[in-house]
């Protein structure tokens, strides 16, 4: 890849506050993989083998919510 992929700033930098980590695009994308990649496992999961819900700690509702989340640009 080129280096059009640039360090994002999160917040403006003020007098008297210390600048805030730096990510990447390249690791926003990469945590948002992920966070799709781990609804698509909780859903598949709650339909073949939903006693493993419970094994991770988690509720049915709770594992509804997050199946139910929609990608940030179907907001």
């Amino acid at each position: 890849m080129n280096d059009t992929l640039a360090t994002i700033q999160h917040c403006a930098v003020r007098p008297g506050r210390p600048l805030r980590r730096q990510t990447t695009l390249r690791g926003m994308i990469a945590t948002w993989r992920e966070r799709a990649r781990f609804r698509w496992d909780l859903k598949r999961m709650a339909e073949t083998n939903p006693h493993l819900i419970d094994d991770i700690g988690l509720t049915n509702r709770q594992v509804e919510e997050e199946i139910a989340k929609l990608p940030f640009w179907q907001r």
